[in-house]
């Protein structure tokens, strides 16, 4: 493959690249790889919304506290404050793209303000109950048309270029990023995409788990690469598990949105018994890691596949108006959401950990970003409050176009091209779906909601074992988008075991029965190489 350099590479496609794309191409060159379609990532399965401080009776001070109060003692409050005081500013850009948000004859805003479980007041910006992608739809049309803006679709990075590549020595202060060597899914050939700043905008990590609310394409490929390079992690133990999944056996990533408890959807077992005001006084509009706890306790004590969450006591027109898409999805599989519950369950939702950057999304390699999903800025501490990540990669994406702007240039050196040399077509491929299988499954069964010391050191055994079988199959036989994405689903599991084994509390989203008390004070989880 021919090797392509431009200003300004981001590996990913949701809302956090497409906003800093969007940003940088009045003036820079901009290369974005997507290892499946454009409008595959996450970003365009948000349900939810944004949340901004926009009403009267609301304020950044607010939404700062609720956002504090979610995070359970580990939100770095200057970096919240300052994404609490974007988000006027990031919603109204959205709208001067195109977005069309619901709107709310005769309110203050214009805009239909909704709830969710942990915040105060009305304040998710939403387009019915498929914000992200029609945010999504609306940005990719600008993507697609920019004639700065090339899209390579069907392409995954299989690790980062620096210093250590090319030519030039450097120490590990002044380590360099210069762009990624990138597999052509299609055609089987890996080429380098050289860049001045390279992005890692490739969401979270939540297919490491066997449940989960998150497309295939969230297996943690920049957290794992940023890892490789040696960038810090911070926080992994934090995996949000969404409360609300459809449970049905064809619909296992389908997700309920946090709204439908905030309009009132009540939380009951298969009796119709409501259980939440025993495990929380806020009950269903608790936070998310109460609620997905109660639920897998309510479960776990009454031998449950699922609970229920019953809306069907609000009108028909109102359901149909305000969660078009829940309803439809659900009818197509035979429930009518107007007359009868909802049957859930918890799953894998959200990634609070990641890189840690600063307010820009900078890295500790000079000239290397990461932002969205994949970033670890301090927001989110142990539990990420609803609809504060489309707020966030808005907001940090926007901040790291800007320092990109003003950064000067820099040499690119030659770098060697991708070695084929010593590598043949694998064998038995089988190996990579076993391993996959095995890897998920152990992880919800041991580094799950509910976790322990023993559950946590079976994990890590069985880590170090795949990890064996995996590089001895890196080393020997050509990469595959599957190979690659299992190699840096196991990165990502040991991480996340790691970070948990070195959390002695139960904080947030990190619950130990080993160690269920919180300690007095908080502390980031900091690994590094």
């Amino acid at each position: 493959m021919q090797n392509k350099n431009f200003d300004t590479l981001i590996i990913g496609s949701g809302l956090a690249g497409f906003t800093l794309a969007l940003h940088l191409a009045q003036d820079k060159k901009v290369c974005i790889v997507t290892k499946l379609s454009v409008n595959s990532g996450a970003s365009g399965w948000a349900q939810g919304g944004i949340a901004a401080a926009l009403s009267n009776n609301d304020s950044p001070e607010r939404h700062m506290h609720d956002t504090l109060q979610a995070g359970a003692g580990l939100c770095d409050k200057e970096i919240t404050y300052l994404i609490a005081t974007k988000g006027p500013q990031v919603v109204q850009w959205l709208i001067d793209q195109g977005v069309q948000f619901s709107r709310e004859e005769g309110s203050e805003t214009g805009l239909h303000l909704t709830n969710e479980g942990g915040h105060s007041v009305r304040r998710i910006v939403h387009s019915g109950d498929t914000t992200g992608n029609a945010i999504q739809q609306t940005l990719i049309e600008k993507i697609k048309s920019h004639h700065n803006i090339k899209v390579f679709e069907q392409h995954i990075a299989i690790d980062l270029i620096t210093n250590e590549k090319g030519s030039i020595h450097t120490d590990q202060n002044n380590k360099r990023c210069f762009g990624a060597y990138i597999l052509d899914k299609q055609n089987g050939k890996v080429g380098t995409f050289t860049a001045q700043n390279t992005v890692l905008a490739t969401g979270g990590a939540s297919k490491v788990y066997l449940y989960t609310t998150n497309p295939d394409t969230a297996t943690g490929d920049g957290i794992a690469m940023g890892w490789r390079v040696g960038c810090r992690i911070a926080n992994m133990e934090f995996i949000q598990f969404h409360p609300t999944c459809l449970y049905h056996p064809h619909a296992r990533t389908f997700l309920i949105s946090e709204a439908v408890r905030g309009e009132g959807g009540l939380l009951k077992l298969p009796n119709g018994e409501q259980f939440m005001s025993r495990h929380d006084p806020r009950a269903e509009l608790a936070p998310r890691d109460i609620v997905a706890r109660a639920i897998d306790f309510e479960m776990k004590k009454r031998g449950l596949d699922c609970v229920y969450l019953d809306i069907s006591h609000k009108s028909s027109a109102f359901l149909k108006n305000h969660f078009p898409n829940i309803y439809a999805r659900c009818l197509e599989l035979g429930i009518d959401i107007t007359q009868e519950p909802i049957p859930v369950v918890p799953a894998a939702h959200y990634t609070c950990g990641g890189i840690m950057t600063d307010r820009n999304g900078k890295t500790d390699l000079n000239n290397l970003y990461a932002i969205g999903e994949t970033a670890h800025t301090g927001l989110h501490g142990a539990n990420r409050l609803a609809s504060n990540s489309l707020l966030e990669c808005l907001v940090v994406a926007q901040a790291a176009a800007h320092e990109i702007m003003n950064l000067a240039s820099i040499p690119l050196t030659d770098f060697p091209d991708w070695d084929e040399s010593r590598v043949t077509d694998a064998d038995e491929e089988i190996v990579i779906s076993h391993n996959w299988d095995e890897l998920r499954r152990f992880m919800w069964s041991y580094v799950g909601i509910v976790r322990t010391t023993k559950r946590l050191q079976r994990a890590q055994r069985r880590i170090e074992l795949l990890r064996e079988e995996i590089n001895e199959y890196y080393t020997n036989f050509r990469v595959t988008s599957d190979l690659l994405e299992l190699r840096n689903l196991v990165d990502t599991a040991d991480l996340i075991v790691r970070s948990a084994q070195l959390r002695h509390e139960s904080r947030g989203l990190h619950f130990s029965k080993d160690y269920p008390e919180t300690l007095p004070h908080a502390k980031d989880t900091v690994l590094k190489r």
